[in-house]
């Protein structure tokens, strides 16, 4: 391709019709660009009809997206992306961009960009530090790679809010690594503690000497999020968590307290889900522990 058609995009390819990837299309088809997706999910009714509604073609398997596509972004949950990178290269034409804003470890991104690099595509990688659905194309991300400085004013165009931190492929995801073993790590915190002091009838004193010790953090409202983020992606965060223990594993530290997180993530989005429930009810937090409490079998 020349560097005009690689460098001007008019069709993109998403791999992975889920949250995130349904807004991208969206958002991308709002400003009059071709979209096509790509989901391993592509035979479930729901999804065939949400995709059919927003006039987005819908493959089972990435190798079947377009080849024309100028722009391919990998939007899938953290424990395959090596496979989704891995599965479209028979869509990547020399110098196609490659957008991968999966939640993965450095060394993730690295065999990742490796595998599309050798495909002659241009691997950049992506860490997306808020969620997307407030914001859309606008979630702010951090760019890296070789061709970072490359693609940020190419995805400003598209609407989407870059910023270009490394040239080399692992330090936008070690940041937003290091940040979700803390911020993923909270929610698991919160929801057990917050369950357990509701178990115990103690939530108004815990909160209480929360306030007196972080003043100016609203505990209760935090904790209504955490739940619901919980409840309804725990499985997704559970997967994030697990590259954040390989992230720490890669500098040579313990991953002991993200391999934790992620198991509780994944325990607590499960057991919810198996009563019936894919979200916090509405309400207080007070509400979404009430229903923890009674999924578990342990309220009072």
């Amino acid at each position: 391709m020349s560097g005009t058609q690689t460098n001007t995009v008019h069709r993109v390819g998403l791999v992975g019709y889920g949250e995130v990837g349904r807004i991208f299309c969206a958002k991308l088809g709002e400003r009059g660009l071709f979209v096509a997706a790509c989901d391993r999910q592509a035979a479930d009714p729901a999804m065939r009809d949400h995709a059919r509604a927003a006039g987005i073609p819908l493959f089972d398997h990435a190798s079947r997206l377009p080849r024309e596509s100028q722009l391919v972004i990998s939007a899938v949950t953290a424990a395959s992306a090596r496979e989704a990178a891995g599965d479209v290269v028979p869509a990547i034409a020399a110098g196609t961009w490659f957008l991968d804003i999966n939640s993965v470890s450095p060394a993730t991104k690295q065999q990742c960009a490796a595998t599309i690099e050798a495909a002659g595509g241009r691997f950049v990688e992506a860490a997306v530090m808020s969620a997307v659905p407030p914001y859309g194309l606008a979630a702010p991300m951090l760019l890296g790679g070789p061709w970072a400085m490359d693609a940020a004013p190419i995805l400003s165009g598209l609407g989407f809010r870059v910023t270009p931190v490394s040239d080399r492929i692992g330090v936008a995801a070690a940041t937003k690594m290091c940040r979700s073993v803390i911020v993923k790590g909270l929610e698991a915190l919160v929801v057990d503690g917050f369950t357990a002091a509701r178990r115990y009838g103690v939530e108004k004193e815990v909160i209480a000497h929360l306030e007196e010790a972080f003043p100016g953090f609203d505990w209760p409202a935090q904790a209504r999020y955490f739940f619901d983020r919980v409840f309804r992606h725990g499985r997704r965060r559970g997967e994030e968590m697990e590259e954040a223990a390989s992230t720490l594993e890669e500098a040579g530290l313990d991953p002991a307290l993200p391999a934790a997180t992620a198991e509780r993530q994944f325990t607590v989005a499960a057991e919810v889900r198996k009563s019936g429930h894919t979200a916090a009810p509405a309400g207080d937090w007070q509400a979404a522990a009430d229903l923890l409490l009674d999924v578990l079998n342990t309220r009072r």
